[in-house]
């Protein structure tokens, strides 16, 4: 399965839906995971940290709303993310 991480857009919402660690078991359990950059940067989490569990990073997050089986979030989905 693939799963998506977007970058939290609702007003002052700056926590990830997956932290790193959390991202590594899900790939180590066979899933694909897509972050979108800079997703985990208001959790304390770099990029860096995400594809080094073995997550992608992609720029766009419509990419990863396209590519994902599964969306993780904190926040309800906004809007402009149906």
């Amino acid at each position: 399965m693939v799963i998506g991480i977007p970058k939290e857009i609702k007003n002052n919402e700056y926590r990830v839906a997956a932290t790193p660690f959390y991202v590594g078991k899900l790939i180590s359990n066979g899933h694909s995971v897509l972050v979108e950059k800079n997703a985990g940067w208001g959790s304390g989490f770099l990029d860096q940290n995400y594809l080094d569990a073995g997550a992608v990073v992609l720029d766009n997050p419509k990419a990863i709303f396209e590519q994902a089986d599964m969306i993780l979030k904190i926040k309800e989905p906004q809007k402009q993310e149906f």
